[in-house]
This record gives C-alpha cells, structure tokens and sequence, in this order.
C-alpha cells in the first residue's frame, strides 16, 4: 500500500528520511519566526510558505535540502559559496550535515517579504 502524500508541512518532515530532518526543522522555524504570519502548505509535492505570494519553500534531494526563495542576489549567493553551500539562481543547497545558514536565509526571507508586499 503507498503512503499518502503529506498534507501539511509538518507531514512532509515526518515522513521524509530521518537524516534529513533536522535540516527542514531549522528551515521551517526560521521562517515561521522571521515571518510569523505566513501561511504553509504543500505545493508541487514540496513545502511552501506564502506571505502576499510565495515567500519560500524547500525540497528533498538525495543528499541535501534544496531551500528556494524568489530573489537571491549574487552578493549573497558568493557569501554562501565562499562557506561551501552550492546556489543556483533561486536555491540554497544544504547538506544533511551542514549548519543552515540563518543569518542569510533571515536576511533572504525579510527581503523577499517586503517586496511581496509590494
């Protein structure tokens, strides 16, 4: 019998490997504190986080937590390669055995929260 698919974000966490975990755990109180009146959900299979549009969310690869944010500028995409996470164009990649990167990601979420506000 298939599991059912993870309503909430908190089944998500659950029910994804064990080694994974504490990753996700950090990404989703980070933004639930630094943005406290988002609203979480699944989307496209994946936890995300809406603030007057979609603020942030993350994904599970095989061997890291994939966060994704609308707006992340070089400046501090270098910052966060210099100290060895991989970026794309939108995406932090965090390995299961790396620290997240608070101070970037808080300064990522407040940043896109104020332009969704518009």
């Amino acid at each position: 019998m298939e599991n059912p698919k993870p309503k909430t974000v908190d089944e998500f966490i659950d029910s994804s490997p064990l080694a994974s975990q504490e990753v996700m755990i950090k990404l989703k109180k980070l933004i639930e504190t630094t943005v406290p009146r988002t609203e979480s959900g699944i989307s496209w299979s994946v936890p995300i986080y809406k603030y007057h549009g979609i603020l942030a969310g993350f994904s599970l690869a095989k061997k890291h937590v994939s966060f994704g944010i609308d707006s992340l500028p070089e400046e501090i995409r270098k910052v966060l390669e210099e100290k060895g996470y991989k970026t794309g164009k939108k995406t932090i990649q965090i390995k299961f055995d790396q620290d997240v990167p608070t101070a970037e990601i808080k300064q990522l979420i407040r940043a896109q929260a104020k332009i969704n506000e518009g």
